[in-house]
């Protein structure tokens, strides 16, 4: 599905597709359209070549009208040859001079699009690189992936920070309009992620759609990047242990993450709504994820005065409030707690 972008004033809409050329096709095209144009105007001259006068021999052959249409359409006009009747005139100004037109603008065009264009894309996009850091790259722009960014947005994050990276034309147009810096290309390529700067990033966010292109995405990232952590999205249960393997810290599954928060509900009619407020960047509490501090070291989780002390984790494990390991906190440890938002 293609997310929909922030609604744009009716004096701003535009509408994007993705090129259904390839560039040398479209190079061709371009050389035929303009071989096509100097042919209409050779043939015109050619059928009209009495009208012509040639100063050097007063002959007018073949070649004289190749040699003339092409120096007439080129504007090098050297007079040797010249246009002498009413009818050749009108013909080099109502047809010829047209012609002339179109062709520099696709000479023009071509050398725009080719040349002009991609130097200074290659330029502006190492000036963005140059800039890049601490910030957040999101490989996959799907309705997952937009709504991180909002939620980033919103909480806070300057937009030109996010990186998105997908293939997607019309889904980077979504990223640009929120005001996210984008990267066309595969994500799952170590160039596309090292022109995103992953190495000098603060996390990077998978929202692939696909499990098997967001694991090899964290594969490429991980190598690339051994420090930055990862989080993924994962929609299928046995793939989860998999993207962990790969080297990614937080697996989220939409599908559990829904079917716990029904199956809470049916608990109580407000377990769910208190789960959702703890994640919105709007509600009365949020949670937090920080370093035990050096006051802290030895006092029981209980004990904290910055919020509601959750768990800790100690070692990479796990452990919960109330069991016995929290009744003295130790340096090192990670502490997750409920706070109440300003």
């Amino acid at each position: 599905m293609i997310p929909r972008a922030t609604p744009r004033p009716a004096g701003h809409l535009a509408m994007r597709q993705r090129p259904q050329l390839r560039p040398w096709v479209s190079l061709l095209l371009r050389v035929a359209l303009a071989l096509v144009l100097i042919g209409i105007a050779l043939a015109g001259h050619w059928f009209d070549r009495d009208g012509l006068r040639d100063n050097v021999d007063g002959k007018i052959s073949f070649v004289d009208v190749l040699y003339f249409t092409t120096v007439t359409v080129t504007t090098v006009g050297f007079g040797d040859i010249v246009p002498v009747t009413d009818q050749a005139r009108l013909f080099d100004t109502f047809i010829v001079t047209p012609i002339r037109l179109f062709v520099w603008l696709i000479f023009l065009g071509t050398a725009y699009d080719f040349v002009l264009k991609r130097t200074w894309e290659r330029y502006r996009m190492r000036g963005i690189q140059r800039t890049l850091h601490d910030h957040v790259v999101v490989a996959g722009f799907n309705d997952s992936g937009m709504e991180a960014v909002r939620e980033l947005i919103v909480r806070g994050l300057d937009p030109a920070r996010i990186v998105v990276v997908d293939e997607d034309a019309a889904a980077l147009a979504c990223a640009v309009d929120m005001g996210a810096t984008t990267l066309e290309g595969d994500a799952t390529r170590n160039a596309v992620l090292e022109a995103a700067r992953i190495e000098q990033a603060e996390c990077l966010i998978v929202a692939a759609g696909r499990d098997d292109t967001a694991i090899l995405v964290v594969l490429t990232a991980r190598r690339l990047a051994p420090d930055v952590p990862i989080s993924v999205i994962i929609r299928a249960d046995d793939n989860e242990p998999l993207a962990r393997q790969a080297g990614a810290n937080v697996v989220i599954n939409p599908a559990s993450f829904a079917g716990l928060l029904l199956a809470g509900s049916t608990r109580g009619p407000h377990i769910a709504d208190y789960m959702t407020d703890l994640a919105a960047h709007d509600g009365q509490v949020a949670l937090k994820e920080r370093a035990v501090t050096a006051g802290e070291v030895g006092h029981p989780l209980t004990a904290i005065t910055t919020g509601i002390g959750l768990r800790i984790y100690r070692g990479g494990q796990a452990i919960c409030f109330g069991d016995p390991a929290t009744a003295a906190l130790q340096a090192g440890d990670i502490v997750v707690e409920v706070v109440k938002r300003a």
